[in-house]
């Protein structure tokens, strides 16, 4: 990752807006303000074989038809979590998608680290080995090192590796994705409105950060080329002339207003996070609305 100390020298001076700021702190490390007994709510998890069943919350069932159990705890601190697509299409563009993706993750967590916030990184294809950072910037290296050795491959399931995202108490839930998954690409598709309402009931500040290749936001190939599926490994020969990249377009302006229709009424964050854009303008620039400054 090309981040260098004059950049973290800058992020020092931003910190991640929470959002749920009645149960947050926001003066000074953003610990909950509900200090209290043990006997005192918190937040909820997935129900678990050998959980009290007086603990599960039967409204959450009926609404999202599966089992959560209250959880009760003295104290929280706010906790960022920063979940990175690492499916075989974030290996793809000139600039890898999967390098962006690394680069917008460390610098939030950085943000995290430098604000005192529990700041934990996921593996999307594989959530049961996160990196958990603590608080404070001397995680910085050790986090830089976890991302480093991330590798893009196979095929990725966002709505699965959210569901398995741990109960920790309320934060921002950051997932940092190129959404090309067919339930996400499908025209009037449920699935991102349904994790945004799932993401909101564990009172999580979803920001989505949608990470294209310079080469998918602007195709300019013509001719006959052949496409391959970077998940499926399957190849389509296909002509590309003015007519069916004018069609691209169309569909691509479908996807995303899709996502972003979603998300701004689910009150959760979009960005777009293009490969061609340098990481100074997209962090300084695009996505100053994360931040309290």
């Amino acid at each position: 990752m090309m981040l260098d100390a004059a950049f973290f020298d800058r992020l020092s001076r931003l910190r991640l807006a929470m959002g749920y700021k009645s149960l947050m702190n926001m003066a000074g490390n953003r610990k909950s303000m509900q200090k209290g007994s043990s006997t005192e709510f918190s937040d909820f998890r997935e129900y678990m074989p050998g959980d009290d069943i007086r603990r599960i919350d039967w409204n959450a069932y009926g609404r999202l038809d599966r089992l959560y159990v209250k959880e009760y705890m003295e104290e929280k601190e706010a906790v960022v979590s920063i979940l990175i697509d690492t499916s075989a299409s974030m290996d793809y563009g000139a600039k890898k998608k999967g390098e962006l993706a690394c680069m917008l993750a460390a610098a939030l967590a950085y943000m995290g680290l430098n604000n005192m916030d529990r700041v934990v990184l996921y593996d999307m294809q594989n959530m049961q080995q996160p990196f958990m950072a603590g608080s404070g910037k001397k995680s910085l290296p050790m986090l830089t090192g976890f991302l480093s050795r991330l590798s893009f491959g196979g095929r990725g399931d966002i709505e699965e590796a959210v569901r398995r995202l741990p109960a920790r108490g309320a934060g921002v839930a950051i997932i940092i994705s190129d959404f090309l998954q067919d339930v996400f690409v499908e025209q009037e598709s449920e699935a991102l409105a349904k994790l945004l309402r799932y993401l909101n009931y564990r009172k999580q500040r979803t920001v989505l950060l949608h990470v294209l290749a310079g080469e998918e936001l602007s195709v300019g190939l013509t001719g006959t080329t052949n496409l391959i599926d970077m998940e499926e490994k399957s190849v389509l020969s296909l002509t590309l002339d003015a007519a069916s990249i004018r069609e691209y377009d169309a569909a691509l302006q479908v996807f995303v207003s899709g996502l972003r229709r979603a998300c701004a009424k689910a009150g959760a964050h979009y960005a777009i996070c293009s490969t061609e854009r340098e990481i100074d303008k997209l962090i300084f620039e695009d996505l100053r609305k994360l931040y309290d400054i």
